[in-house]
Parts: C-alpha cells; sequence; structure tokens
C-alpha cells in the first residue's frame, strides 16, 4: 500500500499457473436435475454450519423467485472450531467454504479437525470424495485455480499449504507450505488470526489477509510449478485489519478492512506491491467480508447487523448505496452468478437472509432461512 509511505516492498513477480488436467475419474458431471425441479430455475445455495459436534453442509434448492428450499444435510466427516472471543463469526474467515467451478467440486475447512473435505456436486446434492489433512492447525479460507488448490490456516502464527488436485483427489505438496508468522496469541484470537486466501484473477500470486495479526495484507509470488515465493511482499499499516477480499472486473483488489472499518481498492503491481487507488468508510460496525456482484460491491457488517453496498464509477473510485438491515451478527455471503441475488449469513442466529438485486444496486427482501445448527457459522457458496 503506497499512499503515504506507510507500506513496505519486498519480492518480485512470478510466472502464470500451468493448465489443468480434466478430473472426470473424481469429480461426476453436475446433473440438471430436471426431473425434480422441471420448469423451474435450477439454483442452489450450500451452507457451512461449522457445528463442533460435527460439521456439515446444508444444500437448498434455489427457486426462481429466490426463496431457499432445503434438500439435504451432508456431514463433511470433520469438525467445526470456534475462536477464542468470536461470538457470531467462529471462523473469523472469509471463503471457508469455496466451489470449484471447472471441476465442479465443494471444499469445505473443518477448523476443530484440521482437515478439508471435497464434495462432487450433483445438482443440489454432495457426494463426500475426500478428507485431508490442512498441513496445519485450524484451517479457514481455501482457494483454488486451475490445478491448485490452498488452504489458509489460522492457528499458530498461520500458514498456507498448497496441493495439486489430480484424478485421484488432492494431493499435498510439502514444497508448497509456508508460515506466516503472524502475532495470532493475542486476545481476543479471533482478531488476531488470518481472515483470507484468494488466487489473483490470473492465478500467478496468492493474496492473504491478516487481520490484526500483521494489519497486512501479504502477496505470494508463485513461479511456474505453482510454489509460493520463500516471503511474501508484505504491505503493511497501522491500524488496519484487513478481511475480506475480492477483485473488480479489472484485477484491481477490494478489501473490507475491519479496522477503520471501510472499504479499501488496491491495484497490484508487477513486483507484487501493493497502490491504494480508493478508500472509502462504511459508517457501520465490524465490516468484515465483502462480495462482488457486477460493478457493485456488498459489505457484511457483523457489529451493525447490516449490509452496505458500493457502486463501483470511473476508475476504482466506490460510492455508497446505503445499508440494509440484516438479522443478528452479519457475516459471510454470496453472490448468484447473474447477479440479481445476494445471500448473507447472520451467525448470531444461524440463518441465511435473502436480497434481490435491484438494477440501482439497492437491496429488497425475500426472506429468512433457518440453517440447522449453525450460530456462529460460516462459509456460503451459490451457484
Amino acid at each position: 500500500m503506497k499512499r503515504a509511505d506507510t507500506f513496505v516492498r519486498t519480492t518480485r513477480i512470478a510466472a502464470a499457473a500451468a493448465v489443468a488436467v480434466a478430473m472426470a475419474a473424481f469429480a461426476a458431471p453436475a446433473s440438471a436435475d430436471s426431473d425434480r425441479h422441471s420448469g423451474e430455475h435450477q439454483g442452489r445455495v450450500f451452507v457451512q454450519t461449522d457445528a463442533t459436534s460435527g460439521n456439515k453442509i446444508v444444500a437448498y434448492h434455489r427457486a426462481a423467485d429466490g426463496s431457499l428450499h432445503k434438500r439435504g444435510v451432508y456431514a463433511t466427516d470433520g469438525k467445526g472450531g470456534i475462536l477464542g472471543g468470536s461470538v457470531v463469526d467462529h471462523l473469523a474467515s472469509q471463503g471457508s467454504l469455496t466451489y470449484d467451478a471447472r471441476h465442479n467440486l465443494l471444499y469445505a475447512v473443518n477448523a476443530g479437525s484440521d482437515s478439508v473435505t471435497v464434495f462432487s456436486v450433483d445438482g443440489d446434492r454432495l457426494h463426500r470424495r475426500q478428507v485431508i489433512s490442512s498441513g496445519g492447525t485450524f484451517p479457514v479460507s481455501v482457494t483454488v485455480h486451475e490445478d491448485r488448490v490452498y488452504v489458509l490456516n489460522a492457528r499458530d502464527g498461520g500458514s498456507i499449504q498448497g496441493y495439486r488436485l489430480t484424478a485421484k483427489g488432492l494431493h499435498r505438496v510439502p514444497a508448497w507450505h509456508r508460515e506466516l508468522r503472524l502475532n495470532t496469541s493475542t486476545a481476543p484470537e479471533f482478531l488476531h488470526t488470518p481472515g483470507q486466501i484468494i488466487f489473483t484473477p490470473d492465478g500467478s500470486r496468492l493474496v492473504v489477509s491478516t487481520k490484526m495479526g500483521g494489519n497486512s495484507i501479504a502477496v505470494f509470488p508463485l513461479d511456474h510449478s505453482g510454489a509460493p515465493s520463500p516471503r511474501p511482499v508484505v504491505s503493511s499499516k497501522a491500524g488496519s485489519a484487513p478481511f475480506g477480499l475480492a477483485f473488480d472486473r479489472r484485477g484491481r483488489l477490494v478489501v473490507a478492512d475491519a479496522g477503520p472499518n471501510a472499504v479499501l481498492t488496491f491495484r497490484i503491481e508487477n513486483d507484487s506491491d501493493v497502490t491504494l487507488l480508493d478508500d472509502i468508510l462504511t459508517g457501520q460496525q465490524a465490516s468484515c467480508w465483502v462480495v462482488r456482484a457486477g460493478n457493485r460491491f456488498y459489505v457484511s457488517n457483523a457489529g451493525s447487523s447490516t449490509v452496505s453496498g458500493f457502486r463501483q464509477t470511473r476508475g476504482a473510485h466506490l460510492a455508497p448505496l446505503g445499508n440494509t438491515p440484516t438479522g443478528t451478527g452479519t457475516v459471510d455471503s454470496a453472490v448468484t452468478p447473474d447477479n440479481h441475488y445476494l445471500y448473507v449469513q447472520t451467525g448470531g442466529v444461524g440463518a441465511v437472509d435473502g436480497f434481490r438485486v435491484n438494477d440501482d444496486g439497492s437491496l429488497t427482501r425475500i426472506g429468512t432461512t433457518p440453517v440447522p445448527d449453525a450460530v456462529g457459522g460460516e462459509g456460503i457458496v451459490v451457484l
């Protein structure tokens, strides 16, 4: 973050990722499910409970009007976890449930078991294919690009672990492990653990948000094999708490910063340093999660139980669209592929609030869907 000389430059960019091979033997193609929902919009929503008694994924059919209808509950064969001090956001992360469109797979973290579960997606049904070690302690976020998958572990200073996806499933690559060495032991724990890992759109770099554990954004260039650089490019600023990450249509990084409760837009430079292009306050509390819907961004404010909308206007500038109330404890969210609907988890009550995204970017509530055993849960995918 180059503005006001507050941030630090360290290393250089690497080559783009290699092309993946087909995974047909591992991930069966999705069923159109036309017999069950003939004539209806074939939308699906998957929600993670993060229950410590046994983590589960609850599957919903999404009707043409945006309403959700429960279809099944799928055990991950792992346990959820709770970070110290957390109330509505037990993982305090974004991207804990991630969809791999290329291979039609769903990745779920089991924070309490230090593992990751891989499901194949068949309409609104899931088939558990694999459970594998996360390569660290308390996994909270997963990202995928082509045949490369990376997991973010939150405890013991934080770490990232990389995997290669083959026809037999995920294969952990020991050389793709990096320690973050963050200050994750400071109380409250949930504010000091890393928040998200995400590939850049071209797959050439990994970006990690560190919240108050490092007050920084860490960028790992990847070499031609997919291995991260020995050390990341670290851009830090006192008082910041970078949490949720997204990219705009031009590949600029958009960050929900829970320190000042702001939305920041950065350009990632060729040397993997970041330059601040725009910042805007939400005026809300605990602005932590961010999701893109076309040229609009929606930020979840856990402390205010609201969603803040922003429209990207000229260049990287964001203009406010207003705040919309939700249920208690607004956390992770996801947008439909056509950008017409937004679904937001409310960790305080263990539910999902659905909204229609209007032409002007405002939100109209559709309804609230309870999620069994999901108070404090995080992780949502919308297809």
